[in-house]
C-alpha cells in the first residue's frame, strides 16, 4: 500500500470511529420500566449520551484528528496518534464497564426522563443496540492511532514537504508589471554587464536595424556624396 492510500485509510478509520461514537450517543443502550402514578408502566429509555457522557466528546475528537492528520508530520503527528488511540482505549473501557455493570432499574427511573414519583417496574433491563457502534467506533480509533504512532515515517508529509521546496526554490520574486518594467529590467542588466544601455538601443527597436538615434552622425552619406 502506498504511502498516500494508507493516510487515506487512517483518515477513514477516524471518520468511521468518529461516526461510530456519534451514533452510540443516539441509540438505545438500556430500556426498563416505570410504574408511574396513574399511567401505569412507562418504558424508559437510556441512550449513550445517558451511560456514557464522554462518547460526545470523543467523537469530536476523532472528527478533528482527520485534517489534523493530514497537516501535521513527525513528532506533532506522534504525538495525535498517541491522543486518538487514549481516547479510543478510554471510549471502549467506559463502554466495557457499562456493559459489565449495567444500570438497574432503580438507576434508569432516575434519569431525566422518567416519570415523576414513579417506581420502577418488576422485570429485567434490556439491552440495547447502542454500544455496537461504540464497540466498533473505539476499536478504529484504537487502529489510527497505532498506525500514525508507529507508522509516521511511511506517511507522505505535505508539509515538510512545502517548506523543503521553498528552501531550495528560495523565496519567489515579485513580479514586475507595468510597460516599463521589461526595459528596465533589461537596462539594469546591461548595466550589471558593463555596458552602456544607451549604446545597446542604438539596433533598434527589438533588435532591428537602421533605427536613428538623435544626435548620430555616424551614418553612412548616400552613394555619391560627397
Amino acid at each position: 500500500m502506498s504511502s498516500g492510500r494508507r493516510l487515506a485509510a487512517i483518515c477513514l478509520a477516524l471518520l468511521g470511529g468518529a461516526l461510530g461514537l456519534w451514533v452510540a450517543t443516539r441509540l438505545s443502550w438500556f430500556t426498563t420500566a416505570v410504574e408511574a402514578v396513574g399511567r401505569g408502566p412507562v418504558p424508559v429509555i437510556a441512550d449513550g449520551t445517558d451511560v456514557v457522557p464522554a462518547l460526545a466528546g470523543l467523537a469530536l475528537l476523532a472528527a478533528a484528528a482527520i485534517p489534523a492528520a493530514v497537516a501535521l508530520a513527525g513528532a506533532l503527528r506522534r504525538v495525535l496518534g498517541v491522543l486518538v488511540a487514549a481516547g479510543g482505549a478510554l471510549a471502549g473501557w467506559r463502554v466495557t464497564t457499562a456493559l459489565v455493570n449495567p444500570p438497574s432499574a432503580a438507576d434508569l427511573s432516575a434519569l431525566p426522563g422518567a416519570p415523576a414519583g414513579g417506581t420502577p417496574a418488576a422485570g429485567p433491563v434490556a439491552l440495547g443496540l447502542g454500544p455496537l457502534p461504540a464497540v466498533v467506533g473505539a476499536a478504529l480509533l484504537v487502529v489510527a492511532g497505532v498506525v500514525l504512532l508507529m507508522g509516521e515515517r511511511r506517511l507522505p508529509r505535505f508539509g515538510g514537504r512545502f517548506a523543503r521546496e521553498r528552501r531550495e526554490n528560495g523565496p519567489a520574486r515579485p513580479a514586475q508589471s507595468g510597460r516599463g518594467a521589461e526595459p528596465d529590467r533589461a537596462a539594469w542588466d546591461a548595466l550589471d554587464a558593463g555596458r552602456d544601455p544607451t549604446l545597446d538601443s542604438t539596433s533598434g527597436r527589438n533588435g532591428e536595424p537602421g533605427a536613428s538615434v538623435p544626435g548620430r552622425t555616424d551614418r553612412e552619406p548616400p552613394a555619391g556624396a560627397d
